[in-house]
């Protein structure tokens, strides 16, 4: 038996608007548009996994159970492209550490993790 990894499903107030600000927060170019009530983001139309949106009437409440980490080239100007975009803060009780928590504008969190290392180094 072998599995493939398709999708994250995501909860949503607004599953458009927080698909397209992942797309643009991700750089991802493919929106599968197959149900008026769901939004998939994928890095390309053949790349899994995507990121799959679906409304609820609740609002976040809780700190996630599960969560995106990033790795950028340049952790400090990411954090600010992010919450350029709408990203807030968040504080889940990481302390001072090398990433910074973040959330997006539903509240979800994410990491975005220490630079990259350079070449070489």
């Amino acid at each position: 038996m072998a599995l493939e990894w398709e999708q994250l499903v995501v909860d949503a107030r607004d599953g458009n608007a927080l698909a397209h600000w992942w797309q643009e927060a991700l750089g991802w170019t493919y929106l599968v548009e197959s149900d008026p009530d769901e939004f998939e983001i994928r890095p390309s139309e053949d790349r899994f996994p995507g990121l799959l949106f679906i409304p609820v009437p609740e609002s976040k409440a809780i700190k996630n159970r599960l969560h995106l980490d990033f790795r950028p080239d340049d952790r400090d100007a990411e954090v600010e492209r992010l919450t350029g975009l709408g990203a807030t803060r968040a504080d889940v009780g990481q302390g001072d550490e090398t990433w910074v928590v973040l959330a997006d504008p539903e509240g979800n969190e994410f990491c975005v993790l220490s630079s990259k290392p350079s070449v070489g180094a």
